[in-house]
């Protein structure tokens, strides 16, 4: 049952809804036997404004307020920029919706033994119902190899219905025979997009007042496409060609999907043991009696969230398409809650935190397209026009169209999400230790990322090297009674700068293409600040260590070293426990509010191996920021929580970024079960075997030639694996031939 989200209620809101995709098009449905609301979308549905955030003159602004921190005038510097820059800050347009569908069913009878079940592992959404004595089946899913999504309906007795489809901005629509044709825009007007929808059935159909209705069937099914102007000049033509594709037959058509889907999201999979009697409950109750009832368990939800969040990403990220956004896919209108964007502060990155770890690897390749080709060329001519500088600078939002300058307002002015979104590429090397990929997909973004800084980064009467202006995401502090957001070198930002020059260096070192600019790059890095402690012992968030307004803040900015990166490892003790210090103040002040903060502590706490905190924020999320059908809420809806802590129940179970595989390093002692095919750095793939939070036994397959460094829990320190002691920093080491399984056995 960890692999089937099962709900017995219709959705009441389109957040409670059942998403299906296939990377690039999807649907929302509520279910209903009654009148069924079907919310379609396509990725590229997006406006552009006419606005690309370039001013020449803007770096000289920029100038002016770091020279007004060098005259140690902040509160000067943060009052300036507000006002000479109020009209360099732009805002994006929104992702839209495609339209929505409704289908009206001509029967006043009500439906029985109703369930509204998600197949995680076989991409398909099942509705099942009585009416009148006899079954109905309706059934969907979104093709990945066909580009096609299809709803079936299927009954003992006959259905009837009319279809309507209705959205903001259309230009045209039209019926002819099973064909509904519907021509739209976007809200600015400059980007069409066409919805096609073809009718299979044994029943009659006709068109009258602009609806599609089919009488007296047993079986239909609809078939629906969308392309966009972005995609394809000849949008309409494309997309009707596309509904030719149905006519191998729905039975084909969802074999060949089921058969995609599963050898992408069954590569890996997480077992918790728990009570079948809760497996059968409906998701809502089970989250209900969580939150009812303090002491309860429910082991097997976080495999069944676990599974969730992998066929979220499968929806909305593969090979072809545009990477995942605020929301995936899945919209309900025009314009949504922050434009459904491209969030380059935590959120886009946070989308892929798992794609490495879940062997998810393929559902990252969107991510490194719009890097490569949007972001790359668009962040060069900002860091050009703007900062006079070479490389390129991605602020704390894009979109479909690559805008990289600042945006939205003071808190816009933070030049770091082109920086970390590099990370994402480093990592994959790290895991696949792929070479090709580091030349021909990595080497240029991260290298171009590097080039800014070397060009921006400036020397402060400290004898320090320092970034900036910029801030540490959406937080403030105090100077005296002023509240500022802006700064110089944010703790996060010499997080990032100071790792991306080491991994960069790392690059010219294995490629060997510019070492002089590495050199250069290298004694840049010995001239950035220190990371410091404060004075309630915790990671200072600024070079100052200053008091904040808002000390349960969401943000975790300066955690950023600890996870998403590993700088910050029990290596390196003082700042390790410092960190620790940072998150119990933050959340003793309230933080993890939102569905993606509770991830990341969850992801943060599994690196301390703080098996206690990652299971009370694991609960905290699932109660607070859970909705029924397990998606996250920020609020409202924001699908980065789910990547989130799939990644974190992921880091929970094993970990490789210290040079050796960790097993169960963060979950709970009271756990049993397995897991297979999870990923660690160096080319391993890892399944284990654990009971009560122990190792019984583990594989792990090593893609190269070298030795298999293996750490078990605390509590199995004087255990033996495959009769071997652990050396005295409690490793076991083997040795290994690439393409080899190798399996152990723990006593």
């Amino acid at each position: 049952m960890h692999n089937i989200l099962h709900l017995t209620n219709v959705a009441e809101k389109w957040d409670n809804g059942t998403p299906i995709g296939n990377g690039s098009m999807g649907c929302m449905l509520y279910g209903s036997p009654v009148s069924e609301k079907l919310y379609l979308c396509e990725e590229s549905i997006w406006s552009q404004k006419d606005e690309t955030g370039l001013f020449v003159g803007f770096r000289e602004k920029i100038d002016h307020i770091r020279r007004l921190y060098l005259e140690n005038k902040p509160v000067e510097a943060e009052k300036w920029a507000i006002e000479n820059l109020k009209d360099d800050f732009h805002t994006i347009a929104s992702y839209e919706y495609a339209g929505l569908l409704t289908l009206n069913f001509n029967s006043k009878a009500k439906a029985t033994c109703y369930s509204r079940d998600l197949l995680l592992a076989d991409g398909l959404a099942k509705i099942c119902y009585k009416r009148n004595g006899a079954n109905y089946t309706h059934e969907a899913f979104s093709s990945y190899p066909d580009k096609l999504m299809a709803y079936c309906i299927c009954g003992e007795k006959k259905h009837s219905f009319t279809m309507q489809y209705t959205r903001e901005c259309l230009e045209s629509l039209s019926i002819e025979n099973n064909l509904m044709t519907a021509v739209c825009n976007t809200a600015i007007g400059n980007h069409p997009f066409c919805v096609g929808i073809r009718v299979e059935t044994d029943g009659s159909v006709h068109s009258a007042d602009g609806c599609l209705a089919v009488v007296n069937a047993t079986n239909t099914v609809l078939w629906i496409s969308i392309v966009t102007s972005f995609r394809c000049s000849n949008f309409t033509e494309e997309c009707l060609n596309r509904l030719k594709a149905s006519e191998k037959g729905y039975e084909a058509i969802k074999a060949d999907h089921v058969k995609d889907h599963r050898s992408v999201f069954c590569r890996s999979d997480i077992h918790f043991v728990g009570d079948n009697k809760l497996d059968a409950l409906p998701v809502n109750k089970r989250l209900k009696r969580l939150k009812l009832h303090p002491q309860s368990k429910d082991d097997s939800l976080t495999s069944l969230y676990y599974a969730f969040g992998k066929y979220l990403l499968i929806g909305s990220s593969r090979p072809g398409s545009l990477p995942a956004n605020l929301q995936g896919i899945w919209v309900e209108k025009m314009t949504n809650p922050w434009n459904a964007d491209y969030h380059t502060n935590i959120n886009l990155q946070m989308n892929y935190w798992p794609a490495q770890i879940a062997n998810l690897q393929d559902c990252a390749t969107p991510l490194f397209d719009y890097m490569n080709q949007i972001l790359l060329p668009c962040g060069q001519k900002t860091a050009s026009v703007n900062y006079n500088a070479r490389g390129l600078v991605v602020h704390h939002l894009s979109d479909l169209y690559g805008y990289t300058a600042a945006a939205d307002g003071i808190w816009g002015l933070w030049p770091m999400g082109g920086a970390w979104l590099a990370y994402h590429m480093w990592e994959h090397y790290l895991f696949t230790k792929d070479i090709d990929f580091l030349r021909n997909t990595a080497y240029e973004y991260i290298k171009n990322c590097a080039l800014f800084f070397i060009d921006t980064m400036f020397m402060g009467n400290d004898g320090y090297l320092h970034s900036g202006p910029s801030t540490s995401p959406e937080n403030a502090y105090y100077i005296g009674k002023e509240e500022c957001n802006m700064c110089l070198s944010p703790t996060m930002d010499v997080e990032i700068i100071g790792g991306l020059f080491d991994f960069y260096v790392k690059c010219e070192e294995l490629l060997q293409i510019d070492m002089k600019t590495a050199e250069v790059a290298k004694e840049k890095r010995s001239l950035m600040p220190p990371l410091k402690i404060g004075k309630y012992g915790q990671l200072m968030e600024w070079l100052e260590d200053y008091d904040e307004p808002e000390p349960g803040h969401r943000h975790i900015s300066h955690a950023f070293a600890l996870y998403p990166d590993s700088a910050i490892n029990r290596n390196t003790p003082e700042l390790f426990n410092a960190i620790r210090k940072t998150f119990e103040r933050r959340l003793s002040h309230g933080g993890g509010h939102t569905g993606w903060s509770r991830a990341w502590l969850m992801c943060s706490f599994a690196r301390l191996h703080d098996k206690k905190a990652f299971e009370k924020n694991l609960r905290a999320l699932l109660t607070k920021s859970t909705l029924d059908n397990l998606l996250d809420t920020h609020p409202p809806f924001q699908i980065d929580g789910n990547f989130g802590a799939t990644a974190a129940i992921c880091e929970s179970l094993v970990q490789g970024h210290e040079g050796r595989i960790c097993l169960l390093p963060a979950i709970g002692d009271h756990r049993s079960g397995s897991f297979d095919g999870l990923l660690a750095q160096g080319g391993y793939t890892v399944s284990c075997e654990f009971k009560d939070g122990k190792v019984l036994s583990c594989s792990i397959t090593a893609a190269f030639d070298g030795e298999i460094k293996l750490e078990l829990p605390l509590s199995q320190k004087n255990c033996l694996v495959n009769g071997q002691k652990a050396d005295t920093n409690g490793i076991f080491t083997f040795p290994c031939i690439g393409n080899t399984t190798y399996n152990f056995t723990v006593d």
